[in-house]
């Protein structure tokens, strides 16, 4: 334990210090500060067999927050997270993002604070539909999309990026666990040209009484005025969710999505998930059998005015357990923002 602890102190030193090794001349520009908000509003209709709830409303997420520029260097940014909890319609707001960031050079940003996760914001873009159905890491519980901790960006090259983060590790909603052991990892991000994307990540998390948590990720997304399209392949060993550890137990995970834009109002996508998890001491099925499977949506997105888009889609998961009723779902969504 003692080496992890040097290794994890060691990490957060280089970060912190770094900026201080090559602090470029502050540019002056006058501050500014704008607030946003981003609403997604659903109805959807159940059409799996003896289904409970066949149809509803949904507000499934609200964010509010607040954007300044101190000067070319420094800008901050504070959004609160606002999502339904068990009692069903009710809400309640959790701090997301409070985060600075500290523009050292063209080359490298510190980011401290509350701070947006690096695993699937490069995902996100490519998907494009977050409104929709969050990403196969999020989705699935992978990782979190933001964490307290500090993260450095390092612009290697013109093609290549690199981000190295240590951060508490169990998301923004449950801030620090009583270990007191943080998560640190990298991603790596080479841009092939204007249109292609590549991406490889990495994150560790020490756990006591356990193994550590471990998430591998490879991506690569395609991006052209008309054309999107992404592949990723995730796994993540000896946990059951990225904050809940179990011994190998190990899950995996294929994406691929993709849209096309028929003319500056519509757009159509697809998109296909697999999830399987392993068979732990010699039991006969998967350790997550009743959820492994596969999910297949299809729809069709309008976009109304700048801030303001609709999708009617359908969402058909296959599970691997044949008892378990594949689900079959057609929701309309709305995503509404400044």
């Amino acid at each position: 334990a003692l080496p992890i602890l040097k290794n994890k102190l060691s990490l957060l030193v280089f970060l912190l210090t770094l900026p201080l090794l090559s602090i470029s001349q502050e540019n002056d520009s006058s501050p500014n500060g704008e607030p946003h908000f981003t609403a997604f509003w659903n109805y959807h209709y159940d059409f799996t067999e003896n289904t409970t709830q066949v149809s509803a409303f949904e507000i499934a997420r609200v964010y509010l927050g607040y954007k300044y520029t101190f000067n070319d260097a420094f800008s901050a940014k504070i959004t609160y997270d606002i999502g339904k909890n068990s009692a069903g319609s009710s809400h309640t707001a959790f701090l997301k993002i409070a985060q600075l960031d500290w523009k050292v050079n063209s080359n490298f940003k510190l980011s401290m604070g509350m701070i947006g996760g690096k695993m699937f914001k490069d995902q996100e873009k490519i998907w494009g539909y977050r409104y929709l159905y969050k990403t196969l890491q999020d989705e699935y519980k992978f990782g979190s999309s933001a964490d307290l901790g500090v993260n450095a960006e390092i612009k290697i090259s013109d093609k290549l990026t690199s981000n190295v983060f240590i951060v508490n590790g169990e998301g923004y909603k449950n801030v620090q666990d009583e270990d007191g052991n943080q998560r640190f990892g990298t991603s790596l991000i080479y841009k092939l040209n204007k249109n292609i994307t590549t991406k490889f990540y990495y994150d560790t998390h020490a756990v006591v009484d356990s193994k550590a948590i471990n998430n591998i990720g490879v991506f690569a997304g395609y991006k052209s005025d008309k054309f999107r399209f992404g592949a990723e392949y995730n796994e993540m060993q000896n946990g059951e969710t990225y904050k809940n550890a179990a011994e190998d137990h190990n899950l995996t995970g294929l994406s691929f999505y993709g849209s096309y834009l028929l003319n500056e109002k519509f757009e159509v996508f697809v998109r296909y998930d697999k999830l399987t998890s392993n068979q732990v001491d010699g039991s006969d099925t998967n350790w997550n059998f009743e959820n492994d499977g596969g999910l297949t949506m299809v729809g069709i997105e309008y976009k109304a005015v700048k801030g303001v888009k609709f999708s009617l889609n359908s969402r058909n998961f296959n599970y691997k357990d044949s008892n378990i009723t594949d689900s079959s779902l057609v929701y309309l969504n709305a995503e509404f923002k400044l």
